[in-house]
């Protein structure tokens, strides 16, 4: 886990919230569209699973937080492969009617430089989405060799979160 003494590895904190547009100089930015479902009760149980770490969990990283939901300061540790440990902390949070998500930045030892967000949002039409935003660069030697590889896993990333996200708010059948 992380200390809470740890400082960001990047200056644009909290620049998720603008989105693509948010992205300083010399980062890559990347942004993930994904359609879950509709409805209000889908959009609450997709919020719900961002919030909790759920989703993460359910793509089969390790989470190792602070807290039991997303709020700013709390730091979260994801371990991929169980040997790479990315260090990060909440930097904001959203919980509206319409939109719920969160961003964490990188510290210390984390692969990459930057940050990443997760918003669920329901649409005028009812249709809910997840978006991944982020920009980043390499911070390690092998996220460095991995040049587009390691965008290109970033971008896998992003897409598998709202496949999981999918499948979690997917209606359960009563048979």
């Amino acid at each position: 886990m992380s200390s809470t003494s740890s400082a960001f590895t990047y200056e644009a904190v909290g620049a998720t919230r603008q989105g693509p547009a948010g992205c300083p100089p010399g980062f890559r930015p990347m942004q993930v569209r994904t359609r879950i479902g509709e409805g209000e009760a889908l959009f609450r149980r997709a919020a719900e699973a961002v919030l909790t770490w759920e989703m993460h969990r359910e793509l089969g990283v390790g989470i190792d937080a602070t807290a039991e939901r997303a709020d700013p300061g709390v730091d979260v540790t994801v371990t991929l492969a169980g040997m790479i440990k990315a260090p990060c902390r909440v930097v904001w949070t959203v919980s509206e009617p319409r939109r719920a998500g969160w961003a964490y930045g990188t510290l210390s030892g984390h692969p990459e430089c930057g940050e990443e967000s997760f918003v669920v949002d329901r649409t005028g039409d009812g249709t809910v989405w997840l978006t991944v935003t982020a920009f980043s660069r390499p911070a390690k030697w092998y996220a460095k060799a991995g040049g587009p590889a390691t965008r290109g896993l970033q971008q896998a990333y992003a897409r598998r979160c709202g496949t999981v996200l999918r499948r979690l708010c997917a209606p359960q059948d009563a048979a």
